[in-house]
């Protein structure tokens, strides 16, 4: 076993130059090992395994090459390319597991048997320690972290027949990477945490601190919420990154911001289904919101107001986070001083009649999406968007992850950079 824990930074990123800086800040900070990811070996092959041995001769390099078939090959590539340590699947046949194995003796390299994805981790990592890999690793992937998925109590399962040195990997930050060493990890592997960070040479420091003191340091950032907490992450992001983590996804087009720079809108949909100057149902809904709802109203684009600063003050009183219109609003003088949050497709001074037609409760189309009452609502100055009840502890992890990811890019471009010289966008451009 190692005499102190390893940490260990997963550089999962496509582009080189920027994983080159982020590793020379990490090694400043304190990391130990330097692993090219998956996604870095994919876009830049092997010269990103060359390239971070000529660099950092000092320190580790692993290759995370995720084999599952022709182990032997694999691995004399890698280790012919610098690394130190080759990671190989332990779902991979045991013909794999012990051709990697025979290999790495050969090339001078060590092997780590990754558990993602094995059912019985526990099962499994007993056969492949006797085939001889030196490492197991259990890992969350990033896909399962964004569903809320926990690796501790696999860790725990796998620590009790381990009799080789274990790694952990998946959404570990300087707060959680203390629980994973009591659970039985030697080695703690560490992505977005420092890969993400703005200041990578202190946030290592902060990961190793907690490491080397077995005390969490408290960090704002890269964590992953539950259902209790969305209203938290919802705040916290941009309809711009919750756009990104939706794949183009749950835009509503054609619905515009009637709000203050600075407003922001997050709750649950409260639908509504009225026609054009109907305003009884959107009304009438206000008696039904609860605290925090946002009022989502489908007017079939319709151009006479069914809203205005009467209805904002009952909702402002009540609670109500916010109203979403596919119609006409009015009154927007009035309603931005009580800084109410209004998205309308229309704005118009002429008012309907309260006629009742209409539901309150029902699937509704609005902006071109779907809602349907319980779904998550987030406006802010770029729009609204809707998130899916179901989907939105991952959407709004997957948010975040986008927030914090720009966090770093920002940093290089206040650096001196271009976004086109960071994203190397010559480069990676479509070929026809």
């Amino acid at each position: 076993m190692p005499d102190k824990p390893v940490l260990q930074v997963a550089l999962d990123l496509m582009h080189l130059k920027r994983v080159i800086k982020i590793a020379e800040e990490a090694v400043e900070g304190g990391v130990d090992w330097l692993e090219a990811g998956t996604p870095l070996i994919k876009s830049e092959g092997m010269d990103s395994v060359r390239e971070l041995k000529k660099r950092f001769p000092e320190n580790k390099i692993v290759a995370d090459m995720k084999t599952m078939d022709t182990g032997t090959y694999e691995v004399e590539i890698a280790s012919k390319a610098g690394a130190d340590i080759v990671i190989v699947m332990a779902q991979a046949d045991d013909s794999t597991i012990k051709e990697s194995v025979k290999a790495g003796r050969r090339y001078g390299s060590e092997i780590m048997a990754d558990l993602i994805g094995v059912e019985r981790k526990a099962e499994r990592a007993e056969q492949v320690q006797e085939h001889g890999v030196d490492y197991l690793c259990v890992h969350v992937s990033i896909d399962e972290q964004m569903v809320g998925k926990d690796h501790l109590t696999e860790l725990r399962e796998v620590a009790k027949v381990a009799n080789i040195p274990i790694a952990v990997a998946g959404g570990l930050n300087s707060e959680t990477a203390v629980p994973a060493l009591e659970a039985g990890a030697s080695i703690i592997i560490v992505g977005g945490a420092i890969t993400k960070a703005a200041k990578v040479a202190e946030a290592t420091q902060s990961i190793r601190k907690a490491m080397d003191q077995g005390k969490a340091v408290k960090t704002e950032l890269y964590k992953k919420y539950k259902e209790d907490e969305l209203h938290e992450v919802f705040s916290k992001v941009s309809t711009p990154n919750i756009a990104d983590a939706m794949q183009k996804r749950g835009t509503m087009f054609g619905i515009l911001p009637r709000i203050n720079h600075g407003t922001k809108m997050v709750g649950r949909a409260l639908t509504v289904k009225t026609a054009n100057g109907d305003w009884a149902k959107p009304v009438e809904a206000i008696e039904h919101a609860k605290e925090g709802d946002v009022i989502v109203v489908d007017v079939g684009g319709g151009n006479i107001a069914i809203w205005g600063e009467l209805a904002s003050w009952s909702c402002k009183q009540k609670g109500v986070a916010g109203v979403v219109i596919d119609g006409a609003a009015r009154d927007i003088d009035e309603i931005l001083n009580i800084d109410f949050p209004v998205f309308s497709r229309h704005i118009v001074p002429r008012a309907g009649e309260p006629k009742g037609h209409g539901e309150i409760g029902c699937e509704i189309e609005v902006g071109g999406q779907l809602v349907r009452n319980g779904d998550w609502i987030v406006g802010d100055e770029s729009g609204v968007i809707v998130v899916a009840q179901e989907e939105a502890v991952e959407m709004a992890n997957r948010a975040l992850d986008v927030f914090e990811r720009e966090n770093r890019i920002r940093e290089e471009i206040k650096r001196g950079k271009t976004l086109s010289d960071v994203l190397e966008l010559e480069k990676w451009e479509t070929v026809d």
